[in-house]
């Protein structure tokens, strides 16, 4: 029999704190539901958790390995354990803020985690240069008899962590629904034709918000359909200048060319651009007798494949092309095979009668010893050579 591939496996959603991440673990045979408190299998030992989701499968792909088991549903014991945990977090983060403020570090605490197993007590801040902490650590460590560990962390995970409300009123994504901080530019609030100033564009940590990436693959799609602001266009009444793209409602404002004080919105659909962009001193103007199809609706084709308005500016082009295509000298017909094989045969007989006929000619014979002698040579032929590789005998007789 053949191997059956697995292709789902069976999962529970596990969430250490709230507003953290959530983590998919083996239920191990165990039924979870939502709600229950679970004891898990991680890297740092047992930890107590919450469960988010039941048992349910999902597909290998999704799976990051090695998937850790669920030990045991949380009995009496491990409640306790964890309350008395959380009471000890809480003291803990008193004594950090006094000893911070007792060594002057530039540091900001944001929260403390002790382990399930109290071996270790993690604290998280905020900094903006680095800080030597090693005296903190000492007297902590003196304090709790445990070990401590510093962990330096970004303004977004601040947020996270500590949750709040953003200018919308709804709790911050980042601390409710978001696993993973995607990367927001300056470059998605101006696409979105937002306001530049940081205090409207910014969140609660100081960084722009993440919202901004939620809209931003829409407005793309939408600006490579919509006209240009600034584009000189054809509406049904008239030629204007686009003064305002509404992207969200597809529609335009124009201001008229023969009433410049008007200015009427329309569906991009009822309007034929003429020139894209904002005109520029070297744009050919506009002609005004390649003016768009008539009709009683402008926005009617009888040819569903035919363009609503003419483009002047491509009109013009292919014309030209077509003129100099009429004027353009007709090309000779390509030679046959057989006229092709006599010219190369005519080529090569004139090659080899010029090959024999430079091999005719004797070449001049000249004596050794006048390649040496110190007087003028009256052959060009030696003087070419012994320039030519600049080479000069001394004169006989001089050598003493």
């Amino acid at each position: 029999m053949e191997e059956q591939t697995i292709t789902a496996v069976e999962v529970v959603d596990i969430q250490f704190r709230p507003g953290q991440k959530i983590y998919f673990f083996d239920p191990n045979g165990l039924s979870v539901k939502a709600g229950d408190h679970v004891i898990i299998d991680t890297a740092r030992g047992p930890e107590y958790g919450y469960c988010t989701g039941g048992n349910h499968k999902i597909s290998v792909r999704e799976v990051v390995s090695p998937l850790r088991p669920v030990l045991r549903i949380a009995t009496e014991q491990d409640e306790r354990i964890a309350a008395g945990n959380l009471k000890k977090e809480n003291k803990a983060y008193e004594v950090c803020l006094e000893k911070i403020a007792e060594y002057q570090l530039d540091m900001q605490l944001v929260s403390a985690e002790c382990s399930f197993d109290g071996s270790k007590i993690l604290f998280f801040f905020t900094a903006d240069e680095r800080v030597d902490f090693r005296e903190l650590v000492k007297n902590l460590a003196n304090i709790f008899h445990t070990r401590i560990e510093l962990r330096q962390i970004g303004v977004r995970d601040k947020a996270k962590m500590v949750g709040g409300l953003g200018i919308c009123g709804r709790p911050f994504c980042c601390s409710s629904f978001l696993d993973d901080f995607q990367p927001v530019s300056i470059k998605m609030a101006k696409t979105q034709n937002l306001s530049l100033n940081p205090v409207k564009i910014s969140g609660t940590c100081g960084r722009l918000m993440c919202c901004l990436k939620y809209e931003q693959d829409a407005y793309e799609d939408l600006l490579r359909s919509a006209p240009k602001e600034g584009s000189f266009v054809d509406t049904p009444e008239g030629r204007g200048t686009i003064v305002e793209v509404e992207l969200l409602r597809q529609r335009v404002k124009v201001r008229l060319e023969d009433q410049p004080e008007t200015i009427v919105s329309y569906p991009n659909g009822e309007i034929a651009v003429l020139r894209s962009g904002k005109a520029k001193k070297n744009d050919p103007p506009i002609p005004d007798d390649l003016a768009p199809i008539s009709g009683a609706k402008r926005n009617v084709r009888k040819d569903p494949e035919e363009p609503m308005f003419l483009d002047p500016i491509k009109f013009i082009a292919e014309t030209e092309a077509e003129e100099k295509a009429e004027e353009a000298p007709s090309v000779e017909e390509p030679r046959t095979q057989q006229e092709e094989k006599a010219g190369r045969h005519h080529r090569n007989r004139h090659r080899k009668h010029r090959t024999e006929a430079k091999d005719a000619v004797p070449k001049a014979e000249t004596p050794k010893a006048e390649l040496g002698g110190g007087e003028n040579q009256k052959s060009g032929n030696n003087r070419r050579r012994r320039h030519h590789n600049h080479r000069r005998k001394p004169k006989q007789g001089s050598a003493e």
